[in-house]
C-alpha cells in the first residue's frame, strides 16, 4: 500500500515537472512578489516617520547595491545550475523581507530592503531567458508576470489599508514561496556547460563592439523610461488628478502592456531588431513629446495608457532578441546582466538629475530634456548595423 502511494506521490510530481502551471506559480508570484514589496515603499516608510530623503537613500541604495552584484549572479547563472542559484537568491530575498518587517531604524531598513531588491533584480534576467527556452510560446507564459504585477500592486494597498502595513510583508513571504515551488518545477531547454569550460569574464563580452554601442541605446532608453516612470504618479497630480485616480491610471496602464505579450508569437520573431528598436524608441519619444508639451489631460492619459508599460515591455523582448543575436548562448544570461547593471547605473544617474531639474523647474522641462535624450537614441538605433536576428525563433 505504501508504495502505491509513493509511486503516486513521484507520478503527480513528475507530471507538474516542466507543466504550464509550473511556469505559472514562477511568474505570476515572481512579479506579484516585486509589485507588493516595491509598490508602496515610499508610503510605507514615510507612513512610519522618515523623511523624503531618507526614502530617497533607501531606494538609491538598493541600485547601488543591484549595480554591483549584477554581474556576479548573471556569472554564476552561466556557470553553475541555475535553478539551485535563484532558488538560493529566492531564499535570501524572503529572508531580507521578513527582517526589513521587523526593522524600524533606517540602518537595517536600509540593509534589508537593499537585499530583497538585490535578489528579485538579480533573478529577473534570467526569469526573461528562461521564458524564452520553455516548451511553451513565450508571451503564454509571460503573460502572467504582467498579471502578477498589476495584481501585487492593487493587492498591497488593500493590505495596506484594510489590515495592515506590515502584512504587506507577511504575504510577500508567502508568494515568494509559491515563486520558488514554480522555480523547481520548470526545466527550460539552455544550453548545458560542461565542468571543464571557461569561466565566463565580462571583459571578453565588452569586446564586442555591437553589444558596446547597443549599451548606448539601452542607457538612454532605460535612464529616460525608468526616471520617468518614478515622476509620472507625482506629474498625473500635479497636473489636478486626485491620488485615487491616478493610481487607477497606473494600475489600466499596466494591463495595457497584455496584448503586447500575448500577440509577441505574431511579431517579435518577424521583424527585425532595428526596426522592433526604432518602434520602441520613436514610442518614448512621443511619450516625452506629449508631456514635456503639457498637452490636455485626456491626451496625457492616453498616451500614459498606450506607451508607459507597452513600450518598457517590448524592450525587454527585444533585449532578449538582440542579446541573442549579439553573444553566443553560453554567455548570454552574462550579457543580459550586463545590461541589467548598466539599468541599475543610468536609474542613478538619471532619478538624481530629474530631481535636481524638478527643483529648478517643471514637469514640462524635465520631458522636454528626455524628448532629446530619446531623439539621440533614436538616431543611435538608424545608424546601428545589426542583423536581423529571425534565424532562431524565441517567441514562437
Amino acid at each position: 500500500m505504501e508504495s502505491i502511494r509513493n509511486y503516486k506521490s513521484v507520478s503527480l510530481w513528475q507530471r507538474y515537472q516542466n507543466s504550464y502551471l509550473s511556469y505559472f506559480f514562477m511568474y505570476n508570484f515572481y512579479y506579484l512578489s516585486w509589485a507588493l514589496f516595491g509598490a508602496l515603499i515610499s508610503v510605507y516608510l514615510m507612513g512610519m516617520g522618515f523623511k523624503a530623503s531618507e526614502v530617497s537613500l533607501v531606494v538609491s541604495s538598493s541600485f547601488l547595491t543591484s549595480l554591483i552584484t549584477q554581474p556576479i549572479i548573471g556569472k554564476w547563472n552561466d556557470q553553475y545550475n541555475l535553478k539551485k542559484v535563484n532558488t538560493v537568491l529566492f531564499v535570501i530575498a524572503i529572508v531580507g523581507g521578513l527582517v526589513f518587517m521587523l526593522s524600524c531604524h533606517l540602518i537595517m531598513i536600509m540593509i534589508s530592503y537593499s537585499v530583497v531588491l538585490m535578489s528579485i533584480n538579480g533573478v529577473n534576467p534570467i526569469m526573461e531567458k528562461i521564458a524564452t527556452a520553455s516548451p511553451y510560446q513565450y508571451g503564454k507564459i509571460r503573460i502572467w508576470g504582467t498579471i502578477g504585477y498589476a495584481l501585487g500592486s492593487q493587492l498591497a494597498g488593500l493590505l495596506y489599508e484594510r489590515i495592515s502595513p506590515q502584512s504587506i510583508f507577511i504575504v510577500f513571504v508567502f508568494t515568494m514561496f509559491l515563486c520558488i515551488l514554480g522555480l523547481l518545477g520548470t526545466q527550460p531547454h539552455m544550453q548545458k556547460q560542461s565542468q571543464n569550460v571557461e569561466k565566463v569574464k565580462t571583459r571578453d563580452i565588452l569586446k564586442n563592439k555591437k553589444f558596446l554601442y547597443y549599451l548606448l541605446i539601452c542607457g538612454l532608453f532605460y535612464g529616460v523610461t525608468y526616471m520617468s516612470n518614478t515622476f509620472i504618479p507625482s506629474m498625473l497630480t500635479d497636473k489636478g488628478l486626485d491620488v485615487g485616480i491616478t493610481s487607477t491610471v497606473l494600475s489600466i496602464a499596466v494591463f495595457c502592456e497584455a496584448p503586447l505579450v500575448l500577440l509577441s508569437s505574431h511579431f517579435m520573431d518577424r521583424l527585425s531588431n532595428k526596426t522592433l528598436l526604432m518602434i520602441a524608441t520613436t514610442m518614448v519619444c512621443v511619450q516625452c513629446g506629449v508631456y514635456g508639451l503639457d498637452m490636455p489631460m485626456w491626451m496625457t492619459v492616453i498616451v500614459t495608457f498606450l506607451v508607459k508599460h507597452p513600450a518598457g515591455m517590448l524592450f525587454i523582448m527585444i533585449n532578449l532578441k538582440v542579446v541573442n543575436t549579439l553573444i553566443d548562448e553560453k554567455h548570454q544570461i552574462t550579457a543580459l546582466a550586463i545590461v541589467a547593471t548598466l539599468k541599475n547605473l543610468v536609474s542613478i544617474i538619471f532619478q538624481n538629475a530629474a530631481g535636481y531639474i524638478l527643483d529648478m523647474s517643471s514637469y514640462s522641462y524635465l520631458y522636454m530634456i528626455c524628448l532629446i535624450c530619446m531623439v539621440i537614441s533614436l538616431l543611435l538605433v538608424i545608424f546601428f548595423k545589426i542583423d536581423r536576428g529571425n534565424e532562431k525563433r524565441l517567441f514562437s
